[in-house]
């Protein structure tokens, strides 16, 4: 059988762990500050196209319009989303398709893909003898799932030198190649776990909140990610622009500021109670989510120009 893991669900769907949209509507205003900015370095077209990979439910594009960005009336809304049940929640005025396609090779825009990647198909690499293989899964004489090798890997030089262990990521990288060929110009901006060498990446399951062990047990009842093999992928596609940590990055997108003013808001008006009150002051705990140096803070946000 062909994929030895293909990773189950969008992250937080079930509640096994929360992702940065979810977190509030902030991570969404960060998002459509770095938008207003790569629409003016374009010149401000009439036309710019944001979509988002893996959207869900479209918690992403609803926080990016709810912030009321300076180029909201060039600003065409796309999800892109394979589960049909996600795509029927998604909100009007958003296009809504199941997957990235040409349509708008001849426009300007971003693709922002939040942990999406780590939730595309993958096989694990092993050494065998002086080789290197890819770890399958089959079906046992009484239909368990059962692990094998199958052929030697036929790329390994898309590994990081040296290494005795990995993941293949062609999903990943056939991915990455449509989104960079989806635009006329502009970026394509990845939020996710990654490691920089091969052999550091990791295989996590998660459920009921926590860790879930053997990602083979009990199929189908947990999520299973992968770290981002950030050199398998500039390897087989091209090298990113900029890689940094997501609080970094939030923080060189506005993000100070606009917890600086929503703590200005919540001490001018928090006697009234009022909603915009109660906004600021969520700005706060969500911008410390966001940020945390040993949670979502930690995540690395690749950046490619098209």
């Amino acid at each position: 059988m062909h994929g030895f893991y293909a990773a189950g669900g969008r992250a937080g769907r079930r509640g096994d762990f929360i992702t940065s949209p979810e977190v509030g509507p902030l991570f969404g205003h960060v998002i459509a500050n770095a938008i207003d900015a790569e629409w003016r370095n374009h010149d401000e077209p009439d036309r710019f196209v944001v979509i988002d990979c893996g959207a869900g439910p479209g918690t992403l594009l609803r926080a990016i319009r709810a912030a009321e960005p300076e180029c909201g009336d060039a600003l065409e809304l796309v999800a892109i989303e394979r589960s049909e049940a996600q795509r029927a929640l998604h909100p009007e005025g958003v296009l809504s398709l199941q997957a990235l396609d040409d349509r708008f090779r001849d426009q300007p825009g971003c693709i922002v893909a939040n942990e999406l990647l780590d939730n595309l198909p993958f096989d694990p690499i092993v050494q065998l003898g002086d080789e290197l293989a890819l770890q399958r899964v089959a079906l046992g004489h009484h239909g368990e799932l059962v692990t094998g090798i199958g052929p030697e890997s036929p790329q390994a030089d898309y590994l990081s030198p040296g290494v005795a262990r990995g993941v293949d990521q062609s999903a990943a990288a056939a991915w990455l190649k449509t989104a960079l060929s989806a635009l006329d110009r502009g970026r394509v901006i990845v939020f996710d776990y990654a490691r920089e060498q091969s052999d550091e990446v990791e295989i996590r399951t998660y459920a009921d909140h926590g860790h879930a062990g053997d990602p083979l047990a009990a199929l189908g009842s947990k999520d299973i990610t992968v770290d981002v093999d950030l050199f398998q992928l500039q390897a087989r596609v091209r090298a990113a622009d900029d890689i940094c940590d997501q609080a970094s990055w939030l923080r060189r997108h506005g993000l100070d500021e606009l917890v600086e003013r929503g703590r200005q808001l919540w001490e001018a008006q928090a006697a009234t109670g009022s909603l915009e009150a109660l906004k600021g002051r969520s700005r706060l705990r969500e911008a410390e989510a966001l940020t945390d140096p040993t949670g979502l803070g930690r995540f690395t946000v690749i950046d490619w120009a098209i």
